[in-house]
């Protein structure tokens, strides 16, 4: 009974000085959460009911239920910008992994002044993006553009670019390949934490080094695979600064992204309900896409103790 007795205030001096911890920890973190709750959290619930509201920010939200989702059906420049996005999307996000791996195995191998290398292709991820956008109109120009001038030397007559409707897509979409280095970077990090006696094993048995890459380099970097093709898609279908600053959305809408036209609606047009809702369907279609891969993945994405095992 005194043992128990004893037991009790150390009990409880203990517990006290957990809640005091807890508190001091709650406390330490409080001005994180506020902001989260402020400028996260916050907006996001408000968003949503300017979604369903006719808000034109000079004048008092006024509830009109489900008018402007019902609306989106028959607004043609919303189904533009969804085919302008979503064809940036299905060109660039592959031909930018693909690029920024290759560039990854280029610069994982041993040879002199592979860190200026790598520095190089890292350097353009560090240009802001207005003075990307303006760099590359000049690089697009029709008449002493670098791009027109390197294709002339070789009897070719460049196109216009950004000023024809059938060209103005794909140059953001080459445009895009650009900022490559900062994938390389991960699939690099990736390549290096890749066993040598994996390579060691296979090569003992005789593989190529062909099939040293598909069989091993490619499934052991296929979680890093994974995470760039999901950032890829979110970033993808974000795009904005290229299509604000070098084309305007055009020529005839041909570049008039799915953000741009969210962006003209609440702040050229000040619908920000209409804004809202449309922001709220780019959210569901990104959560589609990512749910998509994700469920994808347990089909081609292996880790070193699958594949272990499956040895």
């Amino acid at each position: 009974m005194q043992a128990q007795a004893a037991s009790r205030p150390a009990k409880q001096r203990k517990s006290q000085s957990e809640r005091r911890e807890a508190f001091e920890g709650y406390l330490a973190i409080s001005p994180w959460l506020l902001g989260l709750a402020i400028f996260t959290v916050g907006p996001i619930i408000a968003s949503l009911y300017f979604s369903f509201t006719e808000y034109e920010v000079v004048k008092t939200p006024v509830w009109i239920g489900l008018a402007n989702y019902q609306r989106l059906a028959g607004d043609r420049l919303f189904w533009q910008s969804l085919k302008v996005t979503g064809t940036y999307v299905g060109a660039s996000v592959p031909l930018g992994i693909v690029l920024s791996f290759a560039v990854a195995l280029l610069m994982n191998q041993k040879v002199r002044l592979i860190g200026f290398f790598r520095t190089a292709y890292y350097m353009p991820n560090l240009v802001p993006a207005v003075g990307s956008a303006i760099l590359w109109i000049w690089i697009f120009n029709p008449e002493f553009g670098l791009l027109n001038t390197a294709l002339a030397t070789i009897g070719i007559k460049g196109p216009l670019w950004l000023g024809h409707s059938k060209w103005a897509l794909p140059a953001l979409i080459i445009m895009s390949l650009w900022g490559v280095g900062g994938g390389m970077l991960i699939y690099l990090a990736g390549l290096q934490g890749i066993p040598t006696d994996l390579y060691e094993a296979a090569e003992v048995d005789g593989a190529t080094a062909w099939r040293r890459f598909v069989h091993v380099t490619v499934p052991q970097m296929t979680p890093v695979l994974f995470f760039n093709l999901i950032m890829g898609i979110i970033g993808s279908f974000q795009v904005f600064t290229a299509g604000y600053i070098m084309t305007g959305g055009g020529p005839r809408y041909a570049t008039y992204f799915y953000v741009l036209y969210l962006y003209n609606n609440a702040f050229q047009y000040f619908r920000m309900g209409y804004a809202s809702a449309l922001a709220w369907i780019l959210a569901v279609i990104i959560l589609f896409f990512t749910l998509l891969v994700f469920r994808s993945s347990t089909a081609w994405v292996y880790y070193e103790g699958q594949l272990r095992g499956r040895g």
